[in-house]
């Protein structure tokens, strides 16, 4: 691997103008394609395999004007106070609304709130449904202006008129926290390495790799469904790693020019060592990320294979675009002082170096290396306390002072807590003997169950074969008694098959939150056993250890756990809600994110672990005794690490703000696992396990040393190799050129 690289990336140096070229031209075919070839993204979330999505089909093929796929509004209205929604004045005022949001083309159905039990037990609060044929990326823009006009005119009549639902949703302004974030990151690497050059290489090959891979994503939207959260996550992702991998490749440059080497050696050098490296990081994601789809959600499985994509860009990237900028930058990624002592004549390798704050940090932990370890493990687990109370849910509670959110609140005040997550029961009576008894006998069964506060006529579609009930639970959607109504309803639904021949199934928000969530916790083993295991084979691979992978695991563990509390304590329970300006819009977290936290986390958390113990082993490969091993890996590979991380917490920290609430609690999430896994575990945990294993950590059975294939991304063999070649002091050796 590490002699590959490096022929690789002296290919990449000698042939820069062609190499540049190639990237450049990648990138405007794909800007090209992306505005030509693009297709509409999606909201909406299948789940094969599950109850709530088969009702959902057989509305969509059935009773398309019932299927919860299209456009959807609920206008809500309360009466001026004194009056009722019965005075005829106002009631004249609602049959209009209802009139004029009938004449739209694209509106499928319209409830007529005092025909369909819209109206509250008080006569003040009222509700209609508006369905439309389109979906809400496609509905055309006349139709909402109509349901605004309408809206209006209801609410100059006296009425207090709110819209919920996904037709008039508030996009969000437009953030510049990705521009923050690579603007945060530009500061950090100027600061690591001192040099303009070096601190732009890395954000010039970042931005060419996420663009070309936001284009490609984007133009695979012309011919497959993709959610519209995956571009953003792809980006996310790729643009953290890139710098990320083209700042160790470049730290790593700079080390070998300071020992004398040739410009060119030194980038072939490069990416034999921290090239490969990479390339064992990036696999680890790219296998954390690939393996969501053993969850069997197509919304995960794309988002996560997008984003896997992305990563493997910023690898491609890294391994040879960077190279060939190299070329063009030679020394000056030098500092200027470095620069002024190389053109004096002198050289760096003879020069004073002090002790670096990562030896001094590593000496410390490994003086107190137990009462370190104690601290940070108790730290964490306290931290991971919440995630045992933590609420899964789909959806997001809207924001504040919106129409939505005001809607909403009327709602529950006028029928309950429940009415904001109705259940949609699906009565399929093709073959029942007699479907009037049938769904007569479905409504009585509903009706009975414990939980209920109402249930609606059921509604038949044309044929008369497919009816739907909506069923309002007297708790919220979120709570345990819903949750027991909807096994209730699952239950009682064999009972009137085997009476009458009719199937009842049940779908709707609720359904679908705790049918994701059934899944999710049903995949969970799986995945983790997939994605664990081939990442534990990766690393045994890579340090030739067993000890270290298994370290490497139960501190990703531990990460994992103080994220997921802290998550919890921010959007479950409100911490920092009005810092963040998510308040009203706690109380739970999104359900797919956990599962997809512990696939980009691990990935992440392995990052670290390969690029700074790969240094101590090599350290310790090179005859270094144990502790003298974790100190010199630190003292080279610590203030990279930490600017690293830095780099990430900033661009992820980027999508916090102005997001929607999944890309807003990952962004979040992926901060602080960071910041726990870089600083707590990889810079603490790490040296101070490693002291106390000493040499064991490098334990490895010999049987097993034979089996395995020696991938040398320390770059021994490289080392040997041009030791024997002389390669380092005769950059164009016959015997290693390409």
């Amino acid at each position: 691997m590490s002699i590959f690289l490096y022929k690789l990336s002296r290919l990449a140096f000698r042939r820069r103008w062609a190499m540049v070229g190639f990237w450049v031209v990648l990138l405007v075919a794909g800007g090209v394609g992306a505005a030509t070839l693009s297709g509409p993204t999606v909201n909406t979330l299948s789940i094969p395999g599950t109850e709530s999505q088969a009702a959902q089909d057989l509305l969509a093929e059935r009773f398309p004007e019932s299927s919860t796929g299209g456009a959807s509004a609920r206008i809500v209205f309360e009466s001026p106070a004194g009056t009722t929604l019965a005075d005829p004045a106002i009631r004249q005022s609602v049959s209009e609304l209802v009139s004029a949001l009938g004449k739209d083309p694209e509106v499928a159905a319209v409830s007529d709130p005092y025909a369909s039990g819209g109206v509250s037990p008080t006569g003040t609060i009222g509700y209609m449904q508006v369905s439309y044929t389109a979906d809400s990326m496609d509905l055309p823009d006349s139709s909402k202006e109509l349901l605004e006009s309408a809206v209006h005119d209801a609410s100059d009549s006296g009425l207090a008129v709110d819209v919920a639902g996904n037709v008039l949703m508030e996009s969000s302004a437009e953030s510049m926290g990705e521009v923050i974030g690579v603007a945060i990151a530009a500061v950090v690497l100027t600061v690591t390495f001192g040099s303009l050059v070096a601190a732009g290489l890395p954000l010039i090959s970042a931005l060419i790799g996420i663009g070309i891979a936001i284009c490609t994503i984007t133009i695979a939207t012309g011919f497959i469904e993709l959610g519209s959260s995956t571009t953003v996550l792809a980006m996310m992702l790729g643009l953290a790693v890139a710098i990320d991998y083209s700042l160790f490749i470049v730290s790593r440059y700079r080390s070998e020019l300071r020992d004398g080497h040739d410009p060119e050696i030194a980038a072939g050098r490069a990416a034999g060592t921290a090239g490969s490296a990479v390339v064992f990081a990036g696999l680890t994601v790219l296998i954390a990320l690939a393996g969501l789809f053993v969850v069997n959600i197509p919304f995960l499985t794309s988002m996560g294979l997008a984003a896997a994509f992305a990563v493997a860009v910023a690898v491609v990237i890294s391994l040879t675009l960077l190279p060939a900028t190299l070329g063009f930058a030679g020394s000056r990624v030098l500092s200027r002082s470095d620069r002024r002592l190389l053109a004096s004549g002198g050289e760096l390798t003879h020069r004073k170096q002090s002790e670096g704050a990562g030896s001094r940090w590593a000496k410390f932990v490994i003086r107190r290396r137990v009462p370190v370890l104690l601290a940070s493990v108790l730290g964490l687990g306290l931290l991971a306390i919440p995630t045992f109370g933590i609420n899964l849910s789909l959806a997001s509670p809207p924001v504040p002072d919106t129409t939505a959110a005001r809607a909403t609140d009327r709602l529950s005040e006028g029928f309950g807590a429940g009415f904001s997550g109705p259940l949609m029961v699906v009565v399929d009576v093709a073959d029942a003997a007699d479907p009037a008894a049938a769904l007569s006998g479905a409504q009585e069964k509903l009706g009975a169950l414990p939980d209920v506060a109402a249930v609606t006529p059921p509604a038949l579609n044309q044929a008369g074969d497919t009816a739907v009930i909506t069923v309002v639970p007297s708790s919220g959607p979120e709570t345990e008694a819903t949750k027991a109504l909807v096994a209730d309803i699952r239950e009682v639904a064999g009972s009137l098959t085997d009476e009458t021949g009719a199937t009842m199934s049940v779908t709707g928000q609720t359904a679908l939150t705790i049918d994701v969530s059934d899944r999710l916790a049903d995949a969970l083993v799986p995945y983790l056993a997939l994605v664990v295991g081939l990442a534990f084979i990766l690393l045994m691979l890579v340090f030739r250890s067993i000890l270290v992978p298994l370290k490497a695991t139960l501190g990703f563990l531990l990460s994992i756990g103080a994220t997921f509390g802290v998550l919890v304590a921010i959007f479950q329970w409100g911490w920092f809600a009005g810092i963040l300006g998510i308040e009203g819009q706690t109380g739970s977290v999104v359900a797919m994110l956990p599962i997809f936290m512990i696939g980009i986390v691990f990935g992440l958390a392995m990052d670290y672990q390969v690029f700074l113990v790969t240094r101590m082993r090599e350290a310790f490969v090179h005859g270094d005794g144990p502790d003298e091993a974790v100190v010199k890996g630190f003292d080279q590979g610590a203030r990279v690490v930490t600017a690293a991380a830095l780099i990430m917490i900033a661009v992820f920290a980027g999508f916090i703000f102005g997001g929607d609430a999944f890309i807003m609690q990952i962004g979040l999430g992926l901060s602080f696992a960071v910041l726990f896994d870089a600083f707590v575990i990889r810079m603490t945990v790490v040296p101070a396990v490693m002291s106390l294993l000493g040499s064991k950590a490098w334990w490895f059975p010999s049987w097993l040393d034979r089996l395995v294939p020696n991938v040398d991304v320390e770059g021994e063999q490289l080392t040997a190799l041009l030791a024997d070649s002389k390669e380092s002091s005769e950059p164009t050796s016959d015997k290693l050129s390409v």
